[in-house]
């Protein structure tokens, strides 16, 4: 478990900086380059998800049980996995009006993702690691949708952008359940 929060510390640590320490990231940057920060940035982020992929497989194998999922919760998780590939894909589709109306899809993707997560799983090491990406998935939001509207930010899309996340999300997502989840993480989502 010590793995599992150490690799989440450094992980979510650096993602945290851009967010909650936006000024001292920017000092860096001056300081040192941006193509320093970019290195480090990703070095530590790199460590920290090994870890937590390290950690968390440890972990499962002696999980501590906090609660039995339901199996309602369990068939919820697929729709809202769902949405959250569509959510991600339109991070990176240019010109789709999910991205114009939210900001910053990639974060409502782990919002939607984590929550389904937590409600089909019901270990300590579960609720450290979805919990975790949570709770930085909610603040993170929060701030640079604050940030956006201080700064007069606007975004615009197309139908053409919507149709080519929805496909892009759909697709990745079956890919991944069908296949990758079982593959990687070693349960199928599948019933």
């Amino acid at each position: 478990m010590a793995l599992l929060i150490a690799g989440l510390l450094l992980f979510l640590g650096m993602h945290f900086t851009g967010i909650l320490a936006n000024d001292w990231r920017q000092s860096m940057i001056e300081k040192r380059g941006a193509g320093t920060w970019k290195v480090l940035y990703s070095a530590v982020s790199i460590v920290g998800f090994i870890l937590i992929v390290i950690g968390y497989g440890a972990a499962r194998t002696d999980p501590v049980f906090l609660w039995a999922a339901p199996v309602w919760a369990r068939h919820l998780a697929m729709p809202l996995t769902l949405i959250a590939f569509i959510l991600l894909a339109a991070t990176y589709v240019p010109q789709n009006r999910i991205k114009a109306r939210l900001g910053h899809p990639m974060l409502a993707a782990v919002k939607i993702w984590a929550l389904a997560h937590l409600l089909a799983n019901g270990t300590l090491a579960d609720v450290l690691l979805f919990g975790s990406f949570l709770i930085w998935a909610i603040v993170g939001f929060a701030v640079l949708r604050r940030r956006d509207r201080h700064n007069g930010v606007t975004r615009s899309g197309t139908l053409k952008g919507d149709i080519i996340t929805g496909v892009t999300g759909v697709v990745a997502w079956a890919v991944f359940a069908m296949f990758l989840h079982t593959a990687l993480i070693g349960v199928s989502p599948l019933p």
